[in-house]
């Protein structure tokens, strides 16, 4: 997933699976430390049953994020399973849990200003997106394309 040009079209690079491998041990190592995630998403029935789609939940921002501390809801799904509501259910869940169980007051979810389909998840999600608050990626190497970012927000019900 991380190696298809489709899924990797609004991050600066494709990943190795060194890369990968080393993106899951962060995954882990943040369940340990903040007790929450991003989970596996495995396709429950139909077609495709029992199949990893991809990755949705929790994470902790970057300190370098203008707008940090704050924890995000994000998404990462192999093509082959876009357009199946997989992230914005999983998204749902993500929040219900943030709020309700962890009882976060905010919680966040940024993108390259390009990326329509998860900003449509944010919307959907019911986040609200100030375009005050668009921002440069800090992490992203200056004049790389995917650097611009909007910032969306939901608060606690």
């Amino acid at each position: 997933m991380n190696a298809d040009p489709r899924v990797m079209e609004h991050f600066p690079a494709l990943m190795t699976k060194g890369e990968s491998d080393a993106l899951v041990d962060r995954i882990e190592e943040g369940f340990e430390e903040n007790g929450f995630g991003l989970w596996a998403v495995e396709v429950a029935e139909g077609a495709g049953s029992g199949s990893f789609a991809g990755f949705v939940g929790l994470a902790r921002c970057p300190d370098q994020m203008p707008f940090s501390p704050a924890v995000e809801v994000g998404w990462r799904l192999a093509a082959e399973f876009w357009g199946r509501g997989f992230a914005t259910e999983a998204g749902r869940a993500s929040l219900g849990f943030g709020f309700e169980e962890l009882g976060l007051d905010e919680i966040v979810s940024f993108t390259f200003t390009g990326n329509a389909p998860s900003r449509a998840v944010m919307e959907r999600l019911g986040m609200h997106h100030d375009p005050a608050e668009d921002f440069e990626h800090p992490l992203v190497a200056e004049g790389h394309r995917i650097r611009p970012h909007v910032l969306y927000r939901l608060q606690a019900a």
